[in-house]
């Protein structure tokens, strides 16, 4: 190349300049069908992943040639677009001189619960059996139906207790739509005097009695973290507004299901629940963000949202639902915010906290699923509901879902202070030939016990002392048929699968665990180090609580390794 002194541009040799600009070109039929998705802009940079999902729900993948068109219309760059539809396990981006995935995706769930009830040679004789120009077979984290496992989703279409036969059934039959369950809808629900109460509330109600009631229930988060739910609004209502609320919808931790359960049930206990909520931090809008493994629920939302604006119950528009795409670490609401906002799931160093600043920087309020659902049911019923309810020396009540090696797997809603003895008992004892072994009281991240740690309450506060925690209450039983090492390897490979990446504690501290832990003798040295180390220094609580399945198995199940 040689610089034209004359008028300053760079020119080949030939005399001939570069006829368009660098990098990939904008395809203009692959820009119509964008467009023809989108419709009529403004096109706002948070809708991003709502506009992925738009084009990989139409076409079935994510080209190169859509994704450059949905930059254009965005005036985004290509980077920006491209790093967000990577980093969703949902989207398939399919580069120029790649084949697009087959029309139809089988994704099998391999967490814990579905891998004791044969994931893995289900998925195998899937491969087999099926036709891979046809139909593609993809491992999958938890879809939240631990209840009905091992699980599959074909489509949009949840195979419960999945089979090949049933799977080749759905497939003959088209079946690859979400199921409706049936729920209570809008009238039925405002029959039972639903709603009364926000009502009344936006007429004359005063915030700060109404969170004092809530306070005095004993109601603390129900997402994982445990923090009192009485104290969060007055501290979202400290910050200057406009503010706004997020509901975590992101039910990911593997074993959990109980948000799932109410939301194909009742609905609007939970959506009267957040709109109180809204109502007393004096919220502008709602965001919530519901994760993508749950189509049924999906539409459930959508439909009746559409029912409450109808009523006039709510503004149009009021609640944004925003879907997930596939990101465990967006059920950490700093993530989930970051999501929300279009971006990829990484969680923000804190503090500010997002009561301070969450969504666009404003001031929000986060809550849970479930917890919105005992705030409507405290205010409906006062706050006794939960605070006479007393067992072990601790009071209220606890949503368990249950899966595993018990006899009827579900969400069992017991006394808080109840021991896994109570537990398995109320979910019809261990299942036939199988005896108790072990269990996992709140998901992965709390790692597991032995059988013999069976008389402590699970709870919040009471499992520290052992190394864990109570979390999302996810309860999953072993028995002596399982591995407590295997259980734990499946828990890190999980872990290794939804690091997030920004932290280098995290991200190779998982991978490099998993390596460890394959050997057929631990090295209990090395991977205490690297335990301390990833707890140390990790940003959120992924990293920090990856080790407890390793250091669970060290310490109660040390003839394993």
């Amino acid at each position: 190349m040689a610089l034209d002194e004359k008028d300053g541009i760079w020119k080949s040799g030939k005399g001939k300049g570069r006829r368009t600009p660098k990098g990939r070109q904008l395809d203009d039929a692959a820009w119509a069908e964008v467009r023809d998705l989108l419709g009529d802009g403004p096109f706002p940079r948070d809708m991003l992943i709502e506009y992925l999902h738009l084009i990989q729900d139409r076409y079935g993948c994510l080209s190169a040639a859509h994704l450059r068109a949905l930059a254009e219309e965005m005036r985004l760059s290509q980077a920006e677009v491209y790093e967000v539809a990577t980093f969703y396990a949902h989207f398939d981006v399919v580069k120029e001189d790649e084949a697009p995935p087959p029309q139809l995706t089988i994704r099998i769930c391999e967490s814990l619960s579905c891998e004791l009830a044969g994931a893995q040679a289900l998925k195998q004789a899937l491969l087999d059996g099926l036709d891979a120009d046809r139909v593609r077979v993809v491992r999958a984290p938890c879809m939240g139906r631990c209840d009905t496992a091992p699980v599959l989703h074909l489509g949009h279409h949840s195979v419960d207790h999945a089979t090949v036969d049933k799977v080749k059934a759905a497939i003959d039959a088209g079946h690859t739509h979400a199921d409706m369950p049936d729920y209570e809808g809008l009238d039925a629900y405002r029959a039972g005097g639903g709603y009364d109460v926000l009502l009344g509330l936006r007429r004359d109600g005063d915030w700060a009695a109404v969170q004092d009631k809530v306070a005095a229930s004993g109601l603390r988060g129900l997402g994982g973290a445990g923090f009192p739910s009485g104290k969060k609004w007055g501290f979202v209502r400290a910050e200057p507004g406009p503010r706004l609320m997020a509901v975590n919808g992101d039910e990911g931790e593997p074993g959990t299901f109980k948000d799932r359960w109410y939301l194909e049930r009742t609905p609007h206990l939970f959506l009267e629940g957040m709109l109180v909520a809204a109502w007393a931090v004096e919220a502008e809008r709602v965001y919530l963000y519901m994760r993508d493994e749950y189509p049924a629920v999906l539409n459930i939302l959508r439909n009746e949202l559409h029912a409450l604006e109808d009523a006039g119950i709510i503004a149009r528009g009021y609640v944004d639902l925003r879907r997930g795409a596939g990101a465990y670490i967006c059920g950490e609401e700093s993530a989930m915010i970051e999501s929300i906002e279009g971006k990829r799931g990484i969680p923000r160093h804190r503090p500010p906290f997002v009561a301070q600043r969450g969504i666009f920087g404003r001031p929000t309020l986060v809550h849970n699923v479930e917890t919105l659902v005992w705030v409507a049911r405290v205010l409906r019923e006062g706050p006794e509901i939960l605070s006479s309810v007393e067992r072990n020396g601790r009071k209220g009540l606890r949503n368990y879902s249950v899966s595993g090696r018990v006899a009827v797997p579900g969400v069992y809603l017991l006394p808080a202070g109840s021991t896994i003895r109570d537990v398995i008992a109320a979910a019809g004892g261990m299942a036939e030939g199988h005896e108790f072994l072990a269990y996992q009281p709140g998901g992965p991240s709390s790692g597991l016990l032995p059988a013999s740690i069976d008389d402590v309450p699970l709870d919040f506060d009471t499992l520290q002392k052992y190394g864990t925690f109570i979390g999302s209450a996810a309860v999953v039983v072993l028995s002596h048929r399982d591995s407590a090492r295997g259980a734990a390897l499946n828990m890190l490979e999980f872990f290794a699968d939804e690091s997030c990446g920004q932290c280098t504690p995290c991200r190779v501290g998982c991978e490099k665990a998993v390596k460890l832990m394959q050997a057929d003798n631990w090295d209990a040295d090395l991977l205490t180090d690297l335990c301390d180390v990833m707890v140390d220094a990790s940003i959120c609580g992924l990293g920090q609580a990856a080790p407890n399945p390793i250091r669970s198995v060290l310490t109660h199940f040390k003839d394993e390794v």
